[in-house]
């Protein structure tokens, strides 16, 4: 065999090798998106396509309204004075009202208000949100808790569409078998930063939708790795700091 034969040969070998490595590696460790697309079917979330949900959280009404893209996520509450307060975050912007009467607000207000409200009604529908377009998602391996299989896939966001937050990230664990999302955790950069842990407690459907509540848990350094809480909370060393509780859950349809 001549020395073009002997390397075209070695060369054709050394493709057939990675090829075949690659596809051997894409078997054994699952793709993020096909994880979270799992999930997503476990908890029901095409019956968040188009239809109202509501809750009460923490004396606060949330009503979240969606149409296949269109949205519009809502709160009411009773502020200090007694008086009504209505806050409105859809596809158009921002606007509170008091007492019925339109309230001006100023830039920096009318995000911080966006922000609260989208932020309860986003961990209140997780996963649903997990593929939206500034969505990065990363299998980063499996883990145990509580003798139970999950994987792990941390999320990111891309700074066009991520909103304030884009900074933040989280990890979500997944049951291998029953694809439900178990529990989560987050670092925040905002108010001096820090990062949860919440374990998915008093699981039920409603409507065809799975709507957990979380106990929340925190380390003792506010910066932990996210990606260790697993083995934290196993080892019994999270300090508890609050319950996350969703009442009066209703779902409805347009």
């Amino acid at each position: 065999m001549n020395y073009f034969l002997r390397t075209h040969t070695y060369t054709l070998l050394l493709l057939a090798t990675l090829l075949a490595f690659a596809a051997c590696s894409e078997e054994k460790e699952p793709r993020a998106q096909a994880i979270v697309d799992a999930a997503l079917a476990a908890h029901g979330a095409e019956n968040l396509e188009q239809g109202v949900v509501s809750f009460r959280f923490r004396d606060t009404q949330y009503r979240a309204l969606r149409d296949n893209g269109a949205f519009v996520y809502s709160r009411t509450f009773t502020d200090s004075t007694g008086q009504r307060v209505h806050d409105v975050l859809s596809n158009s912007g921002f606007k509170r009202t008091v007492q019925d009467q339109a309230v001006g607000l100023t830039e920096e207000k009318q995000q911080a208000y966006s922000a609260s409200v989208n932020g309860v009604i986003y961990f209140a529908l997780l996963p649903f949100s997990l593929n939206d377009a500034a969505v990065q998602k990363q299998y980063i391996g499996e883990a145990s808790i509580n003798g139970e299989p999950y994987h792990k896939v941390k999320v990111t966001f891309t700074q066009q569409g991520g909103g304030e937050d884009f900074e933040d990230e989280y990890v979500y664990w997944f049951h291998q078998q029953k694809h439900t999302m178990d529990y989560l955790a987050y670092n925040f950069t905002q108010n001096g930063g820090g990062s949860r842990f919440r374990e998915a407690v008093n699981s039920r459907t409603i409507g065809g939708i799975r709507f957990q509540d979380y106990n929340n848990y925190k380390a003792a350094d506010k910066d932990f790795p996210i990606e260790n809480y697993d083995r934290a909370f196993e080892a019994g060393k999270l300090e508890q700091v609050s319950e996350i509780n969703l009442e009066e859950v209703q779902v409805g349809t347009l």
